[in-house]
């Protein structure tokens, strides 16, 4: 009897640890934007960890033997916890996250694109008036040089008339 009771309270442990896990996937779909497949994904990965959790907790203090009071010690651990616990855990996390998202938005973000802006200012704008700059001449270029093979063109042609004339 002593060792059922002991046995209880290990999986109403479980049902607490059920429970966090739950929150922790509910805190990154509230912390980060995921789009369905990630979703699935994280459903899945949630039921696979814990079933590993359950199965592991079942064959390390039961030897493997499936007993009603195992189900009903996790079903109250993971009601306690989510009736107590969970919304200070969450409260906790997503604050905790909110502040590490800013900390790595002001160290790693706003450096980024000042470094960003500096790039674009002092090498992609000189580069860009550069070759528009030769573009833009570069064609006019062309078309005096098309407009001056021309008139050559075209004088050769008349002094080659008044040769034969001549």
């Amino acid at each position: 009897m002593e060792n059922q009771a002991y046995l209880f309270v290990i999986f109403i442990l479980n049902g607490f640890l059920i429970g966090m896990l739950f929150d922790i996937f509910r805190i990154l779909r509230k912390s980060f934007k995921t789009n369905d497949l990630i979703t699935y994904i994280q459903d899945i990965l949630f039921w696979i960890i814990t079933g590993f959790i359950i199965l592991y907790s079942i064959f390390k203090f039961n030897n493997g033997e499936l007993r009603g009071f195992i189900f009903i010690g996790i079903f109250i651990g993971i009601s306690i916890y989510l009736l107590l616990f969970s919304k200070i855990f969450i409260k906790i996390n997503l604050f905790i996250i909110n502040i590490i998202k800013k900390i790595i938005y002001f160290i790693i973000i706003i450096p980024f694109k000042c470094v960003l802006g500096i790039i674009k200012k002092f090498i992609f704008k000189p580069i860009s008036f550069i070759v528009i700059n030769f573009k833009k001449k570069g064609c006019n270029m062309l078309s005096n040089l098309k407009i001056k093979l021309k008139n050559i063109h075209n004088k050769n042609k008349k002094n080659e008339y008044k040769k034969d004339f001549t």
